[in-house]
């Protein structure tokens, strides 16, 4: 239990390294890249197997995509794709005895959500230019600095949501598992807490990318 958290570092060049978390994280990668790569292998009409999975999910994407970032915002599918297969894959890591999810660490999370909100600025200022920088002035001047604060916490709340959910329900899957020592019955909460930490697992993919989305939809989608 003293270990939960703790992680195994490095140091390279005056920089330390979280070498756990990189190592699952690559592990995350191959995964997501192993099944997407099986997903499209042999392409059927009627999809079935891992096909029909990625496809799912793909369709489903693609419609959220169009919805909220309209059809110029339709490019960036397959980042919006691939953010999300990670973010799942990463986040049921941790359900697998003697692995932990990448999206645990505070650096995984932080790192995405930087990226996000650095993509939200660049495609705000190459698609509206100057509009861009002006929004951050409306209604009035004064509003820059609500503007800026906001923007600030955008990263932020995106890294600590998906963060502290990951890593609670991993504390308490190892917390509950040491009733196993007792008689069986008292082991029943922990599988109980499986199931509902694999739905938590789906629901935080879904949350990251669908506010990833939001904030990308507000650079790219065209205003009327």
């Amino acid at each position: 239990m003293e270990h939960i958290g703790v992680r195994e570092t490095v140091q390279f060049m005056g920089l330390t390294f979280n070498i756990e978390t990189l190592e699952m994280t690559w592990l995350a990668m191959a995964v997501t890249i192993v099944i997407s790569c099986l997903a499209v292998r042999s392409l059927k009409v009627i999809p079935s197997g891992w096909q029909n999975f990625i496809e799912i999910i793909v369709v489903w994407l693609h419609g959220q995509i169009e919805g909220m970032m309209g059809k110029r915002g339709m490019f960036l599918a397959p980042f919006i794709v691939s953010l999300f297969l990670f973010l799942l894959t990463s986040n049921l890591l941790g359900l697998i005895p003697f692995l932990e999810s990448p999206t645990n660490d505070l650096n995984t999370t932080l790192g995405l959500a930087l990226l996000v909100v650095c993509m939200v600025h660049f495609f705000g200022l190459y698609f509206k230019g100057g509009h861009y920088i002006a929004h951050f002035f409306q209604p009035i001047a004064p509003f820059v600095v609500i503007n800026a604060i906001e923007e600030i916490a955008k990263p932020i709340t995106l890294a600590f949501r998906l963060f502290g959910n990951i890593l609670a329900g991993e504390i308490l899957i190892i917390v509950l598992l040491h009733l196993t020592e007792n008689p069986f019955w008292l082991s029943l909460p922990s599988v109980a807490w499986l199931g509902f930490s694999i739905f938590i697992s789906c629901v935080h993919a879904v949350i990251f990318t669908m506010l990833s989305m939001a904030y990308l939809g507000n650079a790219v989608k065209e205003s009327h």
